[in-house]
């Protein structure tokens, strides 16, 4: 008989027949399948921990958002954002949904020419484009956004060179209501200084502007904020084409949507308080319709949404490696996923869910990561039961940034699978290994 590793006993509160305010934690719930196949299985497979993605939910949420706008808005075209998950991969299932490229910086840009992606599908974003790319993006046909008066400047003497009129998007900012106010890129719409960058570009006739562009800031849970900012630049749109005759094709209104994640300073859970995708529809595009654009020359509505199509669809699959006390009596649980791969956990309260069903009574446990630095807290808190070392868990949503912002800090990156839709499991990433590491190195 083997004996049972022992553990020291706590006393925890408990009143029989009396709910607490959000009913049953969904920390007790197990997930022991997504989309149909084992974690345990995978885990087996490709080893812990382990990012698994679902195609079917990536799919699921890009329709729901296409039907959203298109079904309020007769000219709508969305664009996927490579720095909220730029594996090949996930970007093909968007492109292949009919998104664009956005893109933020030279090795995105590239990024989205090795997947075949016309220059002309890929709209260049961010406040640093190196004059020689930013040149090749302007002569690619690229759409390239301005940012700043230096950038114009730059993109000016590209096409005195080259002896042609390059079409530009401008970047703007403005007060929408949202604080911290996300005023450090492009060119501020409420003070004057859009529409003079406008009256600069038109004097100087080596530029044109045909778009026009704001992203208000992320995890914007008031859609108020974007019919605000919609109006506004809508209004700038129209006095553009009064005051100098060219009309603005787009406008683009970013992204920065909330997912169901829960931010730390949240009182609720994320997924029920984050608006619904035809909230934001309903916000940006009644704003527009509003605006008086003629119907024949209808602005195309381009939107950059990252996390809100991704978040969900990601899932993230550990093992327990220890379980602790702390100085105060608090349960302490270390997972092999850490803060290196898991980044979004210094601002989400990630869902943690058993993969099987463990019994015992939930304590409030602390989760850390394999990392030796204090800051490594995967979630702060949570109602978990005891879990034995290599018993697995699975956290949840983490599809945005981790696979983007993660790092090889103490321990090597994990392997990350996607479920297809006809529920075959692919390796989209291989696990790293120490030669993936050193290969930079010159001896």
């Amino acid at each position: 008989m083997q004996k049972l590793p022992y553990e020291t006993p706590s006393i925890v509160k408990h009143t029989n027949l009396l709910a607490n305010k959000f009913g049953k934690s969904p920390s007790r719930r197990t997930l022991s399948h997504i989309d149909g196949v084992s974690v345990a299985e995978l885990m087996e497979r490709h080893g812990s921990p382990l990012f698994i993605f679902s195609e079917k939910r990536i799919r699921a949420r890009i329709r729901e958002a296409k039907r959203a706008f298109g079904t309020r808005y007769p000219k709508v075209q969305f664009s996927w954002s490579y720095k909220t998950n730029y594996l090949d991969a996930i970007c093909r299932i968007f492109h292949d949904e009919g998104s664009f490229a956005e893109v933020v910086s030279e090795m995105e840009y590239e990024m989205a020419l090795r997947l075949q992606m016309p220059p002309e599908r890929i709209l260049f974003n961010g406040p640093y484009k190196p004059t020689h790319i930013l040149k090749r993006a302007l002569q690619d046909g690229a759409r390239v956004h301005i940012d700043h008066m230096d950038e114009l400047y730059d993109a000016e003497r590209v096409a005195e060179e080259a002896g042609q009129q390059y079409e530009v998007t401008l970047r703007l900012n403005m007060d929408t209501g949202i604080y911290p106010r996300w005023d450090r890129f492009g060119f501020n719409l409420d003070n004057g200084d859009a529409m003079s960058a406008v009256q600069r570009i038109v004097a100087g006739g080596k530029l044109r502007v045909t778009g026009l562009h704001c992203h208000i800031g992320t995890y914007v849970m008031e859609p108020n904020a974007y019919n605000i900012a919609a109006t506004k630049v809508a209004a700038l749109a129209r006095r553009i084409e009064d005051e100098t005759g060219t009309p603005i094709a787009t406008l683009d209104l970013g992204g920065g949507f909330a997912s169901p994640a829960t931010l730390h300073d949240q009182y609720s859970p994320g997924v029920d308080t984050a608006p619904r995708m035809d909230d934001y529809a309903e916000a940006i595009t009644d704003a527009l319709l509003s605006a008086g654009f003629s119907p024949q020359r209808m602005p195309t509505l381009i939107l950059e949404t990252g996390r809100a199509l991704i978040d969900e669809a990601g899932y993230m699959a550990a093992s327990v490696v220890a379980n602790k006390r702390l100085a105060d009596g608090t349960r302490a649980m270390i997972i092999d996923a850490g803060v290196n791969a898991l980044f979004t956990s210094f601002w989400y309260r990630h869902n943690i869910s058993p993969v099987s069903d463990e019994g015992g009574i939930a304590e409030t446990t602390v989760v850390y990561g394999p990392l030796c630095m204090n800051i490594d807290v995967v979630v702060p808190a949570v109602q978990l039961p005891h879990l034995a070392p290599g018993r697995a868990v699975v956290l949840h949503p983490v599809g945005a940034y981790n696979v983007t912002q993660w790092m090889q800090f103490i321990t090597l990156r994990p392997a990350v699978v996607l479920i297809r839709d006809n529920g075959d499991a692919v390796i989209i990433r291989r696990r790293e290994t120490i030669d993936d590491v050193k290969a930079p190195e010159c001896p």
